[in-house]
């Protein structure tokens, strides 16, 4: 597995090994020594996540502010722009944000620790996104930031995918501004 640290160096995009041939193709997608090996992390993943959408929707920025949620998340099927941005208020790199494209293609995943809200947009006509989490879903500590908070400023690219304006809930749409936004210490 090869590791990459992004400019925010606690967010990993890791390359797993993938052996094809004419048949079709194995990779081992989690391996716990691998991981730990790769990111320096050793945690432990206590639920499973699968979510598809259609073209266009964009889902976060999402983190929990109790019980706050590591997640290794990949795509199984179509492509999507995944995000993440630090929330904790101590960081150095606080409200900044890092992106990859994580695709069926490129079989790509991306560590996001606990302390960084998590958000991606589809960029194919569907994806099959999951992800494991480091603790459990717990919505009522849930929080949500702006997908489109200027003061993070990220770069979505949405018209490069034809995308004219991203597909939100109404919990997206409501998401709070960083500055108002209850964040880590």
């Amino acid at each position: 597995m090869k590791a990459t640290r992004l400019a925010i160096p606690e967010v990993v995009l890791l390359e797993p090994k993938v052996f094809g041939d004419a048949r079709g193709f194995f990779l081992e997608s989690f391996n716990q020594r691998a991981f730990r090996e790769a990111t320096g992390v050793d945690v432990q993943f206590v639920q499973d996540n699968h979510s598809r959408s259609a073209r266009g929707v964009l889902r976060g920025l999402h983190y929990q502010i109790r019980q706050p949620q590591g997640k290794l998340v990949r795509v199984v099927r179509g492509s999507v722009f995944d995000v993440a941005v630090d929330v904790r208020r101590s960081s150095p790199t606080f409200g900044r944000w890092v992106g990859a494209e994580l695709s069926e293609q490129n079989q790509h995943q991306l560590w996001v620790p606990a302390g960084f809200a998590h958000g991606f947009v589809v960029l194919s006509e569907s994806a099959d996104f999951l992800y494991k989490t480091t603790e459990y879903y717990a919505p009522e500590h849930e929080r949500c930031i702006a997908w489109n908070d200027p003061a993070i400023g990220i770069d979505w690219p949405l018209a490069a995918h034809g995308i004219q304006a991203p597909v939100l809930s109404s919990k997206d749409t409501a998401g709070a501004s960083l500055r108002e936004a209850e964040v880590f210490s």
